[in-house]
């Protein structure tokens, strides 16, 4: 399994271990958490094409990437091959890695523009759009002299369990030029619940001749491995396990070098994580956005921790940056270790 070779498209991994994008959560201070422990490549949050046309300012923030936080791949989210066009063409000369195009989004406005999940009911326009975003990022790559970034895609398994199609949709995606398929192991209807169905995407795996990333309730270190081991997938993308545990991306690694499984984090490790994060938070977002982001990723972090729930319960009420830093610092007496 280590052998295999870790590339997409012209792109060369360290690891097989990715951060998937998460709206809300895989800012700039998350990823460069995850990269320092590990994580091969991190992924923006959704950038909307037509916002990046139009000029919207939350859109161009987004497309924000800090030196230390490197290799980092943008995810775009629409359904005009046009405007997707248009899209990869334009962030040609950005610092990321690749581009991937979200296939798999099941949030209801998203889903109603015909965006994200929707368009696995049409096959033909995954073609259309990839092929699409492979000219564009091509164009772009010959304006500045450069190599065309891979274009990628991520996407679930289907729109509904009774119309479980993304064998046909991973192999338009290859049709159009994709450079590797992320498969998402549930349906749109199933949003986060459930059981991941990683059969499914050792069908996908079977089908292609590009890479292939699983992704879907990995949550251990020993999971990632499992999944590649069970479905024969090329790399692994962790969403949800990474949250309050970007130490995942590290016993990944472990357990793909054969090394024994590092130490869990203490209490310390974790409180002192989370204030650095807040810091990053902070210096990259201002008081405001900061303090009001950090509250669900206290839950995070604190989950199992005795008396979690009372300071989740107080964190709600804060608005000041300082009263966060000392109820969260207080939870140990104050002990810290030095920053992740």
């Amino acid at each position: 399994m280590k052998n295999k070779e870790l590339k997409i498209g012209n792109f060369q991994l360290e690891n097989p271990f990715l951060l998937a994008p998460l709206a809300g959560i895989t800012d700039a201070p998350m990823r460069r958490i995850c990269k320092r422990l590990g994580a091969a490549l991190t992924y923006s949050e959704m950038v909307s094409g037509k916002g990046l046309m139009y000029g919207d300012k939350n859109t161009e923030k987004l497309l924000t990437i800090l030196d230390d936080e490197k290799p980092t791949a943008f995810q775009i989210f629409g359904s005009e091959p046009e405007v997707i066009k248009w899209t990869t063409k334009a962030l040609a000369g950005r610092d990321n890695v690749l581009i991937d195009i979200n296939m798999g989004c099941p949030v209801p406005k998203i889903v109603k523009n015909g965006e994200g999940s929707a368009l696995m009911q049409n096959p033909d326009l995954v073609y259309d759009i990839v092929k699409a975003a492979v000219a564009g990022a091509k164009e772009g790559a010959e304006e500045l002299g450069t190599e065309p970034k891979p274009i990628t895609i991520k996407t679930r398994i289907g729109f509904t369990a009774a119309s479980i199609n993304v064998v046909e949709v991973a192999k338009a995606a290859e049709a159009g030029g994709a450079a590797a398929v992320a498969v998402h192991g549930r349906t749109r209807e199933q949003y986060y619940s459930g059981k991941a169905d990683w059969t499914k995407i050792a069908d996908v795996k079977k089908a292609l001749s590009i890479p292939v990333i699983g992704n879907g309730d990995v949550v251990t270190g020993e999971d990632a491995i499992r999944m590649m081991d069970e479905t024969g997938c090329d790399l692994v993308m962790i969403g949800r396990g990474a949250l309050g545990n970007p130490w995942i991306f590290r016993d990944a690694i472990a357990a793909w070098n054969g090394d024994p499984k590092p130490s869990a984090p203490s209490d310390i490790e974790r409180i002192t994580a989370m204030l650095s994060h807040f810091e990053e938070l902070l210096e990259y977002k201002g008081e405001y956005a900061a303090v009001r982001e950090m509250r669900k990723q206290v839950g995070w972090y604190l989950k199992g921790m005795r008396g979690s729930a009372e300071v989740r319960r107080r964190v709600n009420a804060i608005n000041d940056a300082e009263e966060f830093k000392a109820l969260i610092s207080s939870i140990l007496g104050g002990k810290t270790n030095e920053k992740i």
